[in-house]
C-alpha cells in the first residue's frame, strides 16, 4: 500500500462550477471532472503566470506532484474543448489556505494555515469568548472523494 496523499493547499474554490459547450442539451452531455487542486494548479501557473517551483510552494506539494497536477488538470481541459464535453470543478483532497472563523457574539476572523497547523485559535481575539466555530464553504463534492463533512457549513471547533 503506498504513501497516503497530501492534502494540496488551495486559495480559492472558483466560484462558478460547470461549463458547458453552448447548443448542446444538458441531458445529452458527458462531463470531465476537474479536481479543486487541479483548478488550483491552472489558476497559478496560466492566469497568474507563476513559476512551477512558486506553484509548488503555494500548494505545498513538490515541484513533481505540481506538474503532476498540472498535466492532468490541462488533459482533461482539452478532452473538454476538443470533444464537446462539460466541465465539472468538485472534489479532490485540499486544504483551504486561510480558515474563516466567527464567536457567539458574531464577530468574524480570518486564520492562515501556517498558523492554523501550529496553533489553533482558542478565544475571539476581540470579544475572548471560548464560544468560536470555523466557518467553512460548503458545496457539493468539496473535499477529499467527493462530499466531506468537514465542508458542512459551521462546525464546533
Amino acid at each position: 500500500m503506498g504513501r497516503p496523499q497530501l492534502w494540496r493547499r488551495v486559495n480559492s474554490i472558483p466560484p462558478v462550477n460547470y461549463f458547458k459547450p453552448a447548443g448542446i442539451p444538458l441531458a445529452g452531455i458527458q462531463d470531465v471532472r476537474l479536481l479543486i487542486e487541479e483548478a488550483e494548479a491552472i489558476r497559478l501557473k496560466d492566469l497568474e503566470g507563476l513559476g512551477q517551483e512558486e506553484c509548488a510552494n503555494r500548494m505545498n506539494v513538490s515541484r513533481s506532484t505540481f506538474s503532476r497536477i498540472l498535466d492532468s488538470a490541462r488533459q482533461k481541459i482539452a478532452d473538454a474543448l476538443l470533444n464537446g464535453k462539460a466541465i465539472r470543478i468538485e472534489g479532490g483532497n485540499y486544504e483551504m489556505t486561510v480558515r474563516h472563523f466567527c464567536c457567539g457574539n458574531g464577530h468574524e476572523w480570518d486564520v492562515p494555515f501556517e498558523v492554523m497547523v501550529s496553533k489553533p485559535p482558542e478565544l475571539c481575539p476581540t470579544c475572548r469568548t471560548q464560544d468560536i466555530m470555523v466557518l467553512l464553504p460548503w458545496r457539493p463534492g468539496w473535499g477529499r472523494s467527493g462530499l466531506d463533512r468537514r465542508f458542512r457549513g459551521r462546525r464546533n471547533w
